[in-house]
């Protein structure tokens, strides 16, 4: 497991990665009794993979991801050849679509929220970014005169830009005044608090990693430590905070719908679309690699593009 770890970190995988891949492989040694896994091979892998699908009713996105970190182990650790798994039994892969929010709907639900949390929802709506996205932006990462947010290291390792509402800068520069003097304060301490960063960039930038530009838009209120220097480090605000907020705020809102932080990125979608803006120009602010995957949200706008009407409402 060691080594698993030590290959993924010197691939630069994220640490979400890291952990689901690590997971798998421990579930597949414990299905298989504790066997070592140089001891096994295709057969194996074809067998866990089945008993997921059947047995457990995974997903097929769950089930693939539990097949990458296999392969990855055996080719990239344990330097073993995997012929093809041929005989699993795939996870069927239904189509679904996204959940949307009508304009009333989040206008209701940021009505529930205040503070630095209904600036978080305000980012994920108004700039279409992910949940994670928007906690580790660094405040270098907002431009404020072109308008821009600049999402670093997204999903898939990838940067975009993307837009910076009007209606937050002010609230939003606000924000950062109190964020400046919660730095301030860290600085005036002497204790040399610095954001958390991938080692790697940490040993690069030296002592400019401490500097105002590296600081988290959203940072979080306690200070952490290093587990191999034991150095005191500022993470960002934590998802989990924003995620309970969503949801006490729908439930509050009274809207019945399943609604998740990744909904308002739907609905950002969705809304762009609906006002007349190109699929290209949504597939580029989403940061979507092939433009198929923006074309789910073709599917969920409130006029048909055909300007098909029920015949009940003709009656």
């Amino acid at each position: 497991m060691r080594r698993l770890r030590e290959a993924l970190r010197t691939r630069h995988y994220s640490r979400r990665t890291e952990e689901a891949y690590t997971g798998w492989v421990r579930r597949f040694i414990v299905y298989h009794g504790g066997q070592h896994p140089v001891d096994m091979g295709a057969e194996e892998i074809r067998d866990f993979l089945t008993h997921l699908a059947v047995r457990r009713r995974v997903s097929a996105s769950t089930q693939n991801q539990a097949l990458s970190a296999l392969l990855f182990l055996y080719e990239q650790v344990l330097r073993k050849q995997i012929r093809r798994v041929s005989g699993v039994v795939h996870a069927k892969r239904p189509r679904r679509l996204p959940t949307v929010l009508s304009r009333r709907e989040v206008k209701q639900v940021l009505g529930q929220l205040g503070g630095t949390k209904q600036l978080v929802v305000w980012l994920l709506y108004g700039s279409g970014l992910r949940l994670l996205e928007c906690l580790q932006l660094r405040v270098k990462d907002i431009d404020f005169e072109r308008g821009q947010v600049l999402v670093r290291g997204g999903k898939g390792d990838k940067d975009r830009v993307t837009m910076l509402p009007e209606v937050i800068r002010e609230p939003l520069a606000e924000h950062l005044k109190r964020v400046r003097e919660l730095y301030d304060e860290d600085v005036s301490t002497g204790t040399g608090v610095r954001p958390t960063m991938p080692p790697a960039l940490a040993r690069k930038l030296g002592r400019s990693a401490n500097s105002w530009a590296w600081q988290y838009v959203f940072p979080s209120s306690r200070i952490c430590h290093d587990d191999e220097t034991g150095d005191p480090l500022r993470h960002h605000l934590h998802e989990s905070v924003i995620q309970r907020a969503v949801k006490l705020a729908v439930e509050k809102a009274r809207i019945p719908k399943r609604v998740t932080c990744h909904t308002f990125r739907h609905s950002f979608a969705t809304h762009l679309l609906e006002s007349g803006y190109d699929i290209r120009t949504v597939q580029k602010l989403l940061g979507h690699k092939d433009v198929r995957t923006t074309m789910i949200y073709t599917h969920v706008l409130t006029k048909s593009d055909l300007g098909v009407r029920s015949p009940v409402d003709t009656l």
